[in-house]
């Protein structure tokens, strides 16, 4: 585990405390908990395919000159470019 201070406003910490109190749990213990269901993503192993919907979900026709992954550099200047027209 890492150590990490934060600060909360008076009604949040009341809150927290009172939230460990009822679950007899430390309030580190409840913060993790919410953050871990904030963060539900960050543990790999509890991923699943379906939280993965937005894969496969577009299509597109390769552009001219070849694949993206070929020329990025190429066509992130070009996007760059026509975002930020030179004066």
């Amino acid at each position: 585990m890492k150590r990490l201070q934060i600060q909360l406003d008076e009604p949040l910490y009341d809150a927290l405390r009172r939230r460990a109190f009822e679950e007899q749990a430390s309030m580190a213990s409840v913060v993790r908990d919410a953050l871990a269901g904030s963060f539900k993503s960050v543990h790999p192993s509890q991923s699943t395919l379906d939280d993965f919907g937005f894969i496969g979900a577009g299509s597109s026709e390769p552009p001219a000159g070849g694949p993206v992954s070929v020329r990025h550099d190429e066509f992130l200047d070009e996007a760059i470019a026509a975002r930020f027209p030179k004066p």
